[in-house]
């Protein structure tokens, strides 16, 4: 089994630490009201600029802040400090909140970079370190224009968006109940939830028609991590029975077989090395929350184990897949 050791952390420090910085190639969301709006992307984001998407610039922050916290002793670790010290200032938050608030940015990054951000401000705050709690009061005001987008948009939202991809709610919504449960924001918590039991509470018996072919998430397991955060543990195994009744027979089995990538340098293809990494975390999760002698357990781990085998292999070499598999990577090792 792949675990996350000394030697593997400060790979992927290296390999995050080479991106977050690099300005282009830089695929834009924006939404130009003006010529006025016609700026570089360091220009729009002076903190999110880098990693080829605002999006995985605001993973990767999260991937070097979560690689300081578990080891402190990184060698890379005055390199992180530096570039958070660097970028996480409040004339920088107070410009990516500027941002926000333009008429046209009322759709930016929803709501994979919303979530995204989310978790990064919840793993700054759970760091006992001075930096982590300072890092995390200026990062606040951005955090909080998130928890009131996902305030704003969710009572209206009354269909969740299954795909494997950016728009995917049940990841967005995972992250975020991370985030509500580390501040004790009781309120945004119950909104979360109570969406999740809106949306996904009735569903059973699913056929897991995935994956696409540029999905780096299973709408299926990811779906059921989510349940994990929302259901007590007992209510959480008869929901999982009835929406994989035949999960001990390997069904669905395209959940059981890792995803081919045909070409690393096309992005959208890209993507599925991330699907293996990110089904990799979810079986993982999912087989944490059964109980001891489940013969599901055994089945869930060993297909967690082919994922990330065929998906760590490529975290570095073509920038198409090294600006953001890693963090995907951190979230398998550690499940």
């Amino acid at each position: 089994m792949i675990e996350l050791n000394d030697a593997l952390a400060s790979k992927f420090a290296r390999v995050a630490l080479g991106h977050l910085t690099r300005e282009y190639p830089n695929k834009l969301d924006h939404v130009m009201a003006s010529a006025a709006d016609v700026q570089s992307p360091r220009a729009l984001h002076p903190i999110f600029y880098g990693s080829y998407d605002w999006h995985s610039c605001v993973h990767g922050y999260w991937l070097i802040a979560r690689l300081l916290d578990r080891f402190p002793a990184l060698p890379e670790a005055a390199q992180i400090r530096a570039v958070i010290d660097e970028h996480f200032t409040d004339a920088n938050v107070a410009a990516e909140v500027a941002y926000l608030e333009r008429p046209a940015a009322r759709g930016f990054e929803r709501p994979y970079g919303w979530a995204w951000l989310l978790a990064l401000s919840g793993q700054l705050h759970s760091m006992q370190s001075d930096d982590g709690k300072r890092w995390a009061k200026t990062l606040q005001p951005l955090a909080d224009a998130f928890v009131a987008r996902f305030s704003e948009f969710l009572p209206k939202s009354t269909y969740p968006l299954r795909v494997g991809t950016h728009f995917n709610m049940a990841f967005a919504l995972t992250l975020s109940l991370g985030y509500a449960r580390t501040v004790n924001n009781a309120s945004f918590e119950r909104l979360l939830s109570e969406t999740a039991t809106q949306w996904f509470a009735k569903d059973e018996a699913c056929q897991a028609w995935e994956p696409s072919g540029d999905e780096f998430l299973s709408p299926s397991l990811m779906e059921a991590v989510l349940m994990r955060h929302v259901f007590p543990s007992d209510a959480y195994i008869d929901w999982l029975n009835r929406f994989f009744p035949r999960l001990a027979q390997r069904e669905p089995a395209t959940l059981f077989i890792p995803a081919t990538v045909t070409d690393r340098s096309d992005g959208k293809l890209a993507h599925l090395d991330g699907l293996n990494l990110s089904r990799a975390w979810c079986q993982r999760t999912i087989a944490r929350a059964l109980p001891a002698g489940d013969a599901r357990i055994g089945i869930l781990n060993a297909s967690a184990d082919d994922h990330l085998a065929s998906g760590i292999a490529h975290v570095a070499g073509d920038y198409m897949g090294e600006h953001w598999l890693a963090t995907f990577a951190m979230l398998a090792l550690e499940a």
